[in-house]
């Protein structure tokens, strides 16, 4: 099984770092706001970045390190994969 540790963005670039199992499936929710909470009500509905991993202990240790880390530095991350902070879930298959 693959787990993925990702991070959300909203219009006026709030950050949200989560980790799920199902990335396509969390996208939607967070796009459809069908879950109450932090990215309903800041309208992050953007997917950023992401990592992928089988390792669920990697990925849930990652997302520890990245919530510590300075807005600034997090910018950096993304942009190294994600130069012009585009919505990648356009390029994931949303069934």
């Amino acid at each position: 099984m693959n787990y993925y540790l990702y991070i959300m963005s909203s219009k006026t670039r709030v950050l949200y770092i989560g980790v799920t199992n199902n990335l396509i499936r969390r996208v939607y929710e967070h796009k459809n706001e069908s879950v109450e909470g932090f990215t309903k009500k800041y309208q992050c509905k953007n997917l950023i970045y992401f990592e992928e991993s089988c390792d669920i202990n990697s990925i849930l240790n990652r997302e520890k390190q990245l919530k510590k880390w300075s807005r600034k530095k997090k910018i950096w991350l993304i942009k190294m994969k994600n130069p012009d902070l585009k919505d990648l879930s356009t390029s994931l298959e949303m069934t």
